[in-house]
């Protein structure tokens, strides 16, 4: 069995960009902050960590080749793009857009006094092109408390929307005090952790709001204790 490595990104380390309509933290390499050492994870490219002021926004601009997942941590994001979707994703639910062959699309806070918090992550898809996609989770409404939710996979599995890369994807909603087990898995050996929001410990590790953990070689299940009432993504990525 190969040694599993343990690599913590600091949120306090992470790159910076403040455009006042935005302000951002970026784990790993995109746009005007470039790291050499944080070029991605795996098939995980983009975990940038997004303000957007009352008002503020993306206009519309292309994307083509890359799985986008926004998830809304306060405020309201609305999106509209080529494919006909319009919607305003609320806080607490997650957006899914696969650009495929290529996508415009673009993203505003539609508030007039209240900021939007948020997060944009995207992964590379195994092949490029394809039909673009668009899927919604409303996650503030169906998540149990004290549960990790299989939300995206490479197959579809599980009631999970299937993804065009061998990754799992999961939302963790744990309270204070109580554990999760993330399952094993010898197809995606390795994980990354990005809290959301609380503090967790785990192999070793305490990870607060905005902290990462690449883990690699880490087929086997693993275990995370909630140190405070805490919410977080898990990403099973394939080598």
């Amino acid at each position: 069995m190969k040694t599993m490595n343990i690599t913590k990104r600091p949120a306090n380390e992470r790159g910076r960009a403040d455009h006042g309509w935005l302000q951002a933290r970026f784990t790993f390499s995109f746009s005007e902050y470039f790291d050499p050492d944080h070029m991605g994870f795996k098939s995980l490219r983009v975990m940038n960590n997004d303000t957007v002021q009352p008002g503020g926004g993306f206009p519309t601009h292309p994307h083509e080749s890359m799985e986008i997942f926004t998830y809304v941590i306060e405020g309201q994001l609305e999106h509209k793009d080529s494919m006909g979707n319009g919607a305003i994703i609320k806080a607490g639910d997650l957006q899914y857009m696969s650009a495929g062959d290529g996508v415009l699309h673009s993203e505003f806070n539609p508030s007039k006094q209240d900021k939007t918090h948020l997060y944009q992550i995207w992964i590379k898809p195994k092949a490029p092109g394809g039909e673009p996609r668009y899927a919604e989770k409303p996650l503030a409404d169906t998540l149990e408390p004290n549960s990790i939710n299989l939300l995206f996979s490479g197959d579809g599995k599980n009631g999970s929307t299937e993804i065009r890369q061998d990754a799992d994807i999961y939302f963790g909603n744990v309270d204070a005090g109580q554990s999760i087990e993330v399952p094993a898995s010898e197809s995606t050996p390795n994980a990354w952790v990005q809290v959301i929001s609380g503090e967790l410990e785990l192999l070793g590790q305490t990870l607060s709001t905005g902290d990462g953990l690449a883990l690699d070689n880490a087929e086997e299940s693993f275990e995370i204790t909630a140190a405070a009432n805490s919410k977080f993504l898990v990403f099973r990525l394939a080598d």
